[in-house]
């Protein structure tokens, strides 16, 4: 049986898995105050308060008000990579507990911690052990929990209801599919969508001139292209071409992420369309070579740059259509010479499919 500690009890131990995520921009990587400058910037820069975090402000002010009411359910965020999920918990924490927040939660990552006997030793541990702060629960955030065994997500519906008084749950993960409906059911359900281009401009535009970065206007363009939605790829991106590069512009920002440029890839449509196919074949083989290129990023420029030709409806379903295959084809071990000769072909059967 458990006892609740007594008022001279020493403070809680920190219970932070210590993976490197949610630290406060003036902390160290081991959570204690350090020198910023040696950061990463996704972590230098990483919200530290719910107004500092982009764009979703629904789901943040719907908190606030759990929060000032002192109503705050159990939570699931889901959505893409890099969209804020971990700093907004993380934040909620901060406006919750003060600077000593994490003394009061449990940071699990479950790419690693993911087993049943986690749930059953150090998340029920915590979950027994009564607070002593002035805050009547605790809070267990467990992130990648798409990742977790199904037997872990079975033994964590119990944990849940069964603690609610202690603590309370934050359940991050990228695909909500995965989790099971038993623990959905349990949670009040956020979903974040990819970050809109204009929120992530600005935050770029932030870090730009914090860090002195020579960024070109077409440098900007490529890198809100490349980053998808996804803030963090956009900060990782910016600070390796900073780091390669005395200007980043549009050219260094295709060369540090190993994308193949705009100009390569029209010039390798517009080969296949026009040249003879032994010309092309050679000529697209020598580009692949030469500027390392692969086939399965030759095919998503490609489909990126087709919507941009002006093409018959009929053209256009074949060559998509030809493009999935070839796609698939390769994600099962199919071989890149064969499956560049069929894209070549497919592409000629499309020009004439079209000239008809």
């Amino acid at each position: 049986m458990d006892q609740e500690p007594s008022s001279n009890s020493p403070p809680a131990p920190t219970f932070s898995s210590g993976k490197g995520k949610g630290k406060a921009p003036a902390d160290g990587l081991d959570g204690r105050p350090g020198d910023a400058d040696n950061l990463p910037w996704v972590e230098k820069y990483r919200p530290a308060t719910l107004d500092d975090v982009v764009s979703h402000k629904d789901i943040t002010s719907t908190i606030e008000k759990f929060i000032e009411q002192n109503r705050l359910p159990h939570l699931l965020f889901y959505g893409p990579p890099g969209t804020g999920k971990t700093s907004t918990i993380l934040a909620v924490a901060r406006k919750i507990y003060g600077n000593e927040y994490r003394k009061q939660i449990l940071e699990l990552n479950a790419s690693d911690d993911r087993g049943i006997d986690v749930v059953r030793e150090q998340i029920k541990n915590f979950a027994e052990m009564r607070t002593l702060y002035s805050k009547g629960f605790k809070l267990i955030v467990l992130d990648e929990a798409d990742m977790m065994t199904q037997a872990a997500q079975s033994a964590l519906r119990r944990v849940i209801e069964q603690y609610t008084r202690n603590v309370r749950f934050c359940i991050i993960c990228n695909y909500v599919n995965k989790i099971i409906p038993a623990i959905q059911s349990r949670c009040t359900r956020f979903r974040f969508s990819p970050l809109p281009q204009t929120e992530i401009e600005k935050r770029i535009k932030q870090v730009v001139e914090a860090e002195h970065v020579n960024l070109t206007e077409d440098g900007k363009q490529a890198l809100l292209k490349l980053s998808k939605g996804d803030m963090r790829r956009a900060l990782n991106i910016l600070q390796a071409c900073h780091a390669a590069y005395d200007r980043t512009d549009e050219t260094a920002i295709y060369n540090c992420t190993g994308n193949p440029h705009p100009s390569d890839i029209e010039a390798i449509v517009t080969s296949m369309m026009n040249d003879e196919f032994s010309t092309s074949y050679q000529k697209v083989s020598r580009m692949k070579t030469d500027k390392g290129l692969a086939l399965q990023d030759l095919i998503a420029g490609t489909y990126e740059y087709l919507e941009s030709l002006e093409l018959p409806p009929q053209t256009r379903v074949y060559l998509l259509d030809h493009l999935a295959t070839t796609e698939h084809r390769l994600s099962t071990g199919g071989s890149e010479k064969v499956q560049l000769t069929a894209l070549l072909g497919a592409i000629k059967n499309g020009v004439e499919l079209a000239a008809r």
